[in-house]
């Protein structure tokens, strides 16, 4: 089995598009590792993916819980003018279906073992950890994982390190990746990680601004918020 992780789409239709088109048919799944929604166009992004199917598995990140369970303000969070604007290009329909997805899927992918997707980490879904976050750190988010290979997103970065014998892998961001290069950011598993970037050039909405942010930038603030 071959399964590409997008996370972050981010309601960002062209770069969904894109990475689409170069997994073409070569995969078996593809596992949408949450926020999806949350960005310009949430309900085109939701139609295409629902439109692929039983290809399609979904794991539900903040964006969408928090359009029906909205945490307290907190530093990078949504304010709730954004849920609202959010919650107006969407239907009840869409809503709840978003809403209604899991928080986790488990698959046995061959060469990897038992695969767990979450959207931030396998505690919550906005818990952060960064590529500058330590052994210590991640070996504490990994202590009642029984999985072989965790799979995340939510900070926007690709990862790929072992800690305890669990690799731990950042996806990186379809929609609004927090690297070095303009791209889109996913993962390729099977019979062993990959991390990918389709070139695509940052994409510009009128009614939308994308957060920019390097790699170093980006670590820097997360860093900042779990100190």
């Amino acid at each position: 089995m071959r399964v590409a992780a997008l996370y972050d789409i981010h309601g960002n239709p062209p770069a969904l598009e894109a990475v689409l088109a170069e997994i073409g048919d070569d995969v078996d799944l593809i596992v949408v590792g949450g926020d999806f929604l949350g960005g310009p166009r949430p309900a085109e992004v939701l139609e295409l993916l629902r439109g692929l199917g039983e290809r399609v598995r979904f794991i539900r990140g903040n964006a969408e819980r928090e359009l029906v369970e909205p945490d307290p303000p907190r530093p990078g969070g949504p304010p709730p003018c954004m849920l609202d604007e959010q919650r107006a290009k969407l239907t009840d329909e869409q809503i709840a279906f978003a809403y209604g997805v899991p928080e986790q899927q488990e698959l046995e992918i061959e060469g990897l073992g038992r695969v767990l997707f979450c959207h931030a980490t396998p505690r919550n879904d906005i818990e952060i950890v960064t590529p500058a976050s330590s052994e210590a750190r991640l070996r504490e988010v990994l202590a009642e994982v029984e999985a072989n290979v965790v799979v995340v997103g939510h900070t926007h970065m690709q990862d790929d390190r072992v800690v305890d014998g669990i690799r731990f892998v950042n996806a990186g961001s379809v929609g609004m990746p927090y690297e070095d290069e303009p791209g889109a950011y996913w993962a390729l598993l099977g019979p062993d990680v990959e991390l990918w970037r389709t070139e695509l050039e940052p994409v510009v909405f009128e009614d939308y601004e994308f957060p920019q942010a390097t790699r170093a930038e980006a670590t820097e603030f997360f860093e900042s918020l779990v100190r």
